[in-house]
């Protein structure tokens, strides 16, 4: 089991909150066609999913991406408003978020807004994943006024419905005052050999699961239900486990999470269908 710093009583462990997936970004819609296409099938747990092109938006709108990104889109509103699929089970009606790279708290303010305004003026995103964010309090205040201008970004656009979701991608604990800045925060993003003992920060016991979300490689299926045990346990609402791993060939990646685990029919049976919100 791993250690944790908090008691078992203030973890949110009983095994009824709802997992879902975040997805930190399949590769470019036409090396990962079925990647992008089980995003938006419906039954798919999903809570939200990583749209980056260049690491960023580009320098002009992808064809192939306006069309995964109208695809999730139109799963959402499906999912929101009622529409049952063919097979009955309701889409999970996860955002797109546009990825931005903060460079640990290098990348100009400037740049940043920019490239924000292509992601929602050309592919209408639901909000950000702010990669590489820094996890320092002496950085806190500039990732505050980021996030404070990105959700008035959002607050203006016609496809961010309920204001956007801001993702901090720190893949670490972070000093405790980054809860405020955002809506979910990636609290830790490594291989399995390092997450099923790893300990989880004793602030974190004050938020509900859908604040933190856990990114893994390198799970073995036969250590699938303890890694989901782990999240749990630890209080992560969302989640991406895979079995592939950063020198892994078998996807043409190097990335482990720019492609289906091998075992994502199993994963998204053991979650089952949900719905953001």
């Amino acid at each position: 089991m791993p250690h944790l710093t908090a008691s078992a009583d203030a973890r949110r462990i009983a095994g009824g909150e709802q997992l879902g997936f975040g997805v930190p970004g399949y590769a470019h819609p036409l090396l990962a066609p079925a990647e992008w296409a089980e995003l938006a099938r419906p039954g798919t747990p999903l809570h939200w999913a990583v749209l980056n092109i260049a690491n960023g938006p580009g320098s002009r709108p992808d064809p192939h991406c306006l069309e995964a990104a109208g695809r999730l889109r139109n799963a959402r509103e499906r999912a929101l408003h009622g529409e049952a699929p063919d097979d009955t089970v309701r889409a999970s009606g996860g955002r797109l978020l546009g990825h931005l790279d903060l460079a640990h708290g290098e990348r100009p303010f400037g740049e940043l807004i920019a490239d924000a305004r292509s992601f929602i003026d050309w592919y209408r995103i639901g909000g950000f994943y702010l990669a590489r964010c820094p996890a320092d309090r002496a950085r806190l205040p500039a990732v505050r006024r980021l996030t404070g201008t990105l959700h008035a970004l959002l607050a203006e656009s016609d496809s961010a419905d309920g204001g956007g979701r801001l993702v901090l991608g720190h893949g670490t604990h972070p000093y405790p005052g980054y809860a405020e800045a955002a809506d979910q925060l990636v609290t830790f993003q490594g291989p399995w050999t390092d997450y099923r003992w790893s300990q989880v920060a004793e602030w974190t016991a004050d938020y509900p699961p859908e604040r933190f979300a856990h990114f893994v490689h390198g799970v073995p299926r036969t250590h699938l239900e303890e890694a989901m045990r782990v999240a749990r346990w630890q209080g992560a609402g969302t989640i991406f486990f895979t079995d592939r791993n950063d020198r892994d060939g078998r996807s043409g990646q190097s990335d482990p999470f720019a492609a289906l685990p091998s075992y994502w029919d199993e994963i998204v049976s053991r979650i089952g269908p949900g719905i953001s919100e």
